[in-house]
């Protein structure tokens, strides 16, 4: 039996085929036909949670999953490696990490905080860190992320510090999720704290935001490529910085197991590697817009705040951040609250005695038009109409 063998040597595959710079830019009747598959009778205002993927992307995966059906031992000992570092090069240039072997493809954000939360509770077990010692987490991680520390740290000796994080938000100094995180920042206050390691999950980052990892200077992050990236799900890109990724390793072990981490996760057993393979196609298919990732990030951000605004203009609600802190999504106050109190009246509150509020999160992408907001206003509208409160919302007691 043979075995699949991956290296990070440039020679191996040395004719990288680059994304082409398409000289015709994508037509508005393009961009509905790639997304044709979507359900019409939905107005799709939730990107941000599972992503969207272009029938040019389906259409190469298709290729690649023909490839491996039709003859596997070449698909996998030949095919997956040179496609895999390609990819894993393509994206190295992306976030700007000093070299590849500091990338590699896991299946999701919530793959790659297991593998840096593994790395951190065999910390305590190995003696790199004291009983006691302390994870500072926000409010806002993500609920995996949570879990992950519990099942890592916490069980390993270590302490959990929770920071609270305020909604809305109205300034960069109040930070909570669907908002651009100071990152930069946040990583140079713990570097001036003595923070051993530090992990930046930005799930929505690339194709919402521009990365560059050595600016933001964290020892790992990661962002998944199937939310805003247009990849199929799941795939994601966790960068570690070199100096301290020799002992991560991926949570399922194969015969790469001690080749490092890129290594290892580019082979965990015979399973479907299409979202990883497709990445050079998706560059392709990016560049079919003016501006490449760059404007599409533009225009998304745009149009996100212009829906954003109108339909707290129409509820006469607010906005739960600034402008310029929301990428590609925005939190907006729907009107099924409390109205403000008169004469002493009561209105609904939650278990801390704060009043309750709702707030949607609406997503914007290439493929939304207006009347998806529009068909979003008047569901809520329904909703006011048939009685629905956020007083709904309250867990009710036993």
């Amino acid at each position: 039996m043979g075995e699949i063998r991956h290296h990070d040597d440039d020679n191996i595959n040395h004719h990288i085929k680059k994304p082409k710079l398409t000289q015709t830019l994508i037509s508005p009747a393009q961009i509905l036909t790639e997304f044709a598959h979507h359900a019409p009778e939905t107005a799709r205002i939730n990107n941000g949670s599972f992503g969207s993927v272009p029938n040019t992307i389906t259409t190469s995966q298709r290729q690649f999953h023909l490839k491996f059906l039709s003859q596997p031992d070449q698909f996998f000992f030949n095919t997956l490696p040179k496609q895999i570092l390609t990819s894993r090069k393509l994206l190295r240039s992306l976030i700007n990490a000093d070299d590849v072997s500091e990338v590699a493809l896991v299946d999701n954000a919530t793959t790659a905080s297991a593998i840096v939360l593994q790395n951190v509770g065999r910390g305590f077990s190995e003696g790199r860190y004291a009983r006691n010692d302390v994870v500072v987490m926000f409010s806002c991680a993500f609920q995996a992320v949570k879990k992950s520390i519990d099942a890592y740290v916490r069980r390993a000796g270590g302490e959990v510090v929770v920071v609270d994080l305020p909604f809305p938000v109205r300034e960069k100094d109040e930070i909570v999720n669907a908002v651009i995180m100071p990152v930069k920042e946040l990583v140079k206050v713990c570097r001036e704290e003595g923070v051993d390691r530090v992990f930046v999950d930005a799930a929505h980052a690339i194709g919402s935001v521009s990365v560059d990892v050595k600016e933001i200077g964290a020892d790992f992050y990661v962002s998944n490529l199937h939310k805003w990236f247009f990849c199929p799900p799941s795939v994601a890109v966790l960068y570690s910085r070199k100096d301290v990724a020799e002992d991560l390793h991926h949570p399922v072990v194969s015969h790469e197991y001690g080749n490092g981490l890129a290594i290892e996760s580019a082979w965990i057993g015979t399973r479907d590697y299409s979202p990883q393979l497709v990445v050079p196609d998706v560059f392709e298919f990016v560049n079919r817009f003016e501006g490449g990732i760059e404007g599409i990030m533009k225009r998304n951000h745009d149009a996100v705040v212009e829906m954003g605004e109108m339909l707290a203009k129409s509820w006469g609600t607010s906005l739960g951040a600034p402008p310029e802190m929301c990428p590609n999504r925005f939190g907006v106050e729907v009107p099924i609250h409390y109205q403000p109190l008169r004469d002493e009246e009561a209105g609904p509150r939650d278990q801390s005695g704060g009043f309750v509020t709702g707030y949607a999160r609406i997503s914007h992408q290439v493929y939304n038009t207006v009347d998806d907001y529009i068909k979003f206003r008047d569901a809520v509208n329904q909703l006011l109409r048939d009685g629905f409160s956020c007083k709904m919302l309250i867990p009710r007691e036993e």
